[in-house]
């Protein structure tokens, strides 16, 4: 039958290996964006070691994947796999290596005080752990977020003001339902429970203004309980603090 000329499709074997190539240049040369907090640094941090180590295993896999399809592609006559133990007990060795490198990675990140709560609770203020922190009360309610600052005797609603380059720490609570607080620029996500106080910990490396959310379904007023995180130098984070002292406004 007549028609136009033949449209060339691309083999699956080069097609895997094209995109093989562009997840390794993706890996390799992406530059990720510099981290605005000592939690988002750590988390970074882990996430590039994860990456060193499964894209050459990903890498890997593909590879044999695509040679075993272009080499057995017209194999009429298939055989079982011969036993190999030596090349068994290699992969299952080299397996159980990266699995403990990966546990010890995370075991030493969820071990950081400014990420798990239990370590960022057990730095409290009265055993001199966390002397010269900032404390933050926070209350959680449907559908809105307080910040009191004790040491100032200041309050205030939907905008958390922070000086950069200061340890900070939260102590959380709701009034109502369960919520969360999660800043995702600044590495920080804490569930905040009714009747029990909980605790997290940041410090702020750039200054700028963040988005924070309640990452908790609360109920239907969810999608509105946001606020604004304002990180300042240390001298305008003091001139705010005196205007909300003597009442005028942000």
């Amino acid at each position: 039958m007549g028609g136009g000329p033949e449209v060339p499709v691309m083999r699956p074997a080069r097609w895997l290996v094209r995109l093989c190539l562009v997840a390794l240049g993706v890996g390799l040369f992406a530059t990720p964006a510099a981290a605005q907090s000592v939690n988002r640094a750590v988390i970074d941090d882990l996430n590039e070691q994860l990456l060193y180590v499964a894209l050459p295993l990903t890498l890997f896999v593909e590879v044999t994947l695509v040679y075993a399809v272009y080499r057995f592609r017209d194999n009429d006559d298939p055989r079982p796999t011969v036993d190999d133990p030596a090349l068994e007990i290699t992969w299952t060795a080299a397996t159980g290596v990266i699995l403990v490198f990966v546990g010890v990675s995370a075991f030493f990140v969820l071990s950081n005080p400014y990420l798990t709560p239990a370590a960022a609770g057990a730095a409290d203020p009265a055993d001199g752990d966390a002397t010269g922190d900032l404390e933050v009360e926070v209350l959680a309610y449907q559908w809105g977020w307080e910040f009191h600052y004790p040491e100032a005797n200041v309050t205030a609603r939907s905008r958390l003001v922070l000086p950069v380059d200061t340890d900070v720490r939260f102590v959380l609570a709701s009034a109502d339902v369960i919520h969360s607080l999660y800043v995702p620029e600044l590495g920080i996500k804490q569930d905040v429970f009714p009747g029990h106080e909980s605790v997290a910990r940041t410090r702020a490396t750039d200054t700028g203004e963040y988005r924070l959310y309640c990452a908790e379904l609360c109920g239907s007023g969810h999608a509105r309980m946001h606020a604004t995180v304002d990180v300042r130098n240390g001298s305008a984070y003091r001139a705010w603090l005196e205007r909300r002292g003597t009442g005028a406004a942000d």
